[in-house]
């Protein structure tokens, strides 16, 4: 809320109602080593004028640099309608619809979400969302260890092209439950996962194989050869996803000959801004044949006793209904906010709309890599088509040039270095549609002279 109503008689009144003497008792129970006591270098504390004034001072001082970095974080244009509604009080306020008859509105709009995720990916069901995309693929990876009834091993194929903090949160949820995450090598020329580096594995006894498109470096993989090798070897596909990009490629759900098994990924770029680091969502989806392996909540549509159609959540397996050993899920919270937002961000553009963005955002990198690629010294890591992303190798360290962009008003893009050493002074760049001609050039010009 913008403001505290309440005012002191409104405390005192509360307080006597509860048999409370002061605020402070409502703490009594804390132990007085425990508590951090006072705090003298905190300043005094200010009005609604001093404190606009501080932040509005703050704000102009903060420099807001021309992005061109992403790698996982994506500046898109967000309509300004999306977050005027999603600020709603019945929607912004609201947490877990436990009682449909009070919730028909956020159930609603969760059904709209599920509907428009397994349309997208063309799968079957999608949930309402889940805490952000890493990890949802380690929720993915648990649901196939699970479904996956003859794989006796708990072993899954992970590609090093696959973000690398995605790659650390799954290590982080899944090993302390005995699976293995084994990693599979890129091709050094075009960056992507061959289906002659699964050789080794052919046979072996996995429970999945995790294919992300496009991969961390923007490179397009060869997601139908990839599939079918998982499904050919008795492993379940497991799609990693960016949902823009899902408007011009095509969904996992038709990749191969029978499609992947589950999709994941982060739902950043359907309306969420970067907001120095989240919150953001996961999504997942999958075949219907493994629903009922599916973590986090999902939304039905039915009819009550009039006939009249109502929503309400449906099939939850999960640690709040039953024993926790047998739950299929222990994500506890949702993004349904950020679900809420990217629902209104779909509706309002469309299909048509939405594919304008991934196309603009395809030809601003391609635009901005020929410019790049036009100073001497500058060159492309990887041969194969990109999506909205690109590795370039650059004559002089990384780290030099990224500070001599940002002096120049540019966040130049992400150092590849501390992830992938072996690809030397290597950073990723991208554009997407928020970017324009004269965004490019000034990119351009500057790394001209920094380099």
């Amino acid at each position: 809320m913008p403001f505290i109503p309440h005012t002191p008689a409104d405390v005192e009144a509360m307080l006597a109602a509860i048999g409370a003497p002061n605020l402070e008792a409502l703490f009594d129970e804390i132990p007085p080593a425990l508590r951090i006591g006072p705090l003298p270098a905190l300043p005094e504390g200010l009005n609604e004028l001093q404190a606009t004034r501080l932040l509005e001072a703050r704000a102009a001082d903060t420099p807001r640099p021309l992005c061109f970095l992403g790698a996982g974080a994506y500046e898109h244009h967000i309509p300004a309608a999306v977050w005027e509604i999603t600020g709603r009080g019945e929607f912004y306020s609201a947490y877990t619809p436990y009682q449909p008859e009070a919730s028909q509105g956020t159930l609603q709009v969760l059904y709209e979400y599920q509907s428009m995720m397994a349309g997208l990916t063309a799968m079957d069901v999608s949930n309402a969302s889940l805490y952000d995309g890493a990890s949802a693929l380690a929720e993915a990876l648990l649901m196939a260890v699970r479904a996956h009834r003859k794989a006796k091993s708990k072993r899954v194929l992970v590609p090093r092209t696959l973000h690398p903090l995605y790659r650390r949160t799954v290590h982080a949820i899944v090993h302390n439950q005995g699976i293995e995450a084994v990693e599979l090598p890129y091709d050094p020329a075009g960056g992507h996962t061959p289906v002659e580096a699964l050789a080794p594995y052919a046979g072996q006894d996995f429970a999945a194989l995790v294919i992300p498109q496009p991969n961390f470096f923007g490179v397009l993989e060869d997601v139908d050869s990839l599939t079918d090798w998982a499904h050919h070897n008795q492993m379940l596909a497991v799609a990693v996803v960016n949902p823009t990009a899902l408007a011009i490629l095509k969904p996992p759900g038709e990749w191969g000959e029978t499609g992947a098994d589950i999709v994941c990924g982060d739902g950043q770029p359907l309306g969420s801004p970067l907001s120095s680091g989240g919150p953001y969502f996961g999504f997942l989806c999958c075949r219907r044949e493994l629903v009922r392996q599916m973590p986090g909540r999902l939304v039905g549509r039915t009819v009550d006793l009039d006939g009249k159609p109502g929503f309400t959540l449906t099939l939850q397996a999960r640690e709040q209904h039953i024993r926790r050993s047998k739950a299929t899920s222990n994500i506890c919270t949702n993004q349904g906010l950020m679900a809420t937002a990217a629902t209104l961000y779909l509706s309002l553009l469309g299909p048509r709309g939405l594919e304008q963005v991934a196309a603009a955002c395809h030809a601003n990198t391609r635009a901005l890599v020929e410019r790049l690629t036009q100073v001497r010294g500058v060159e492309r890591v990887f041969d194969r088509p990109v999506f909205h992303e690109a590795a370039l190798k650059l004559p002089r360290p990384i780290n030099e040039v990224l500070d001599g962009l940002l002096t120049r008003g540019i966040l130049g893009g992400f150092d590849l270095r501390g992830e992938y050493p072996e690809l030397g002074n290597a950073l990723l760049v991208c554009a997407t549609e928020t970017r324009d001609e004269t965004d490019l050039q000034r990119y351009a010009a500057a790394l001209a002279e920094v380099v």
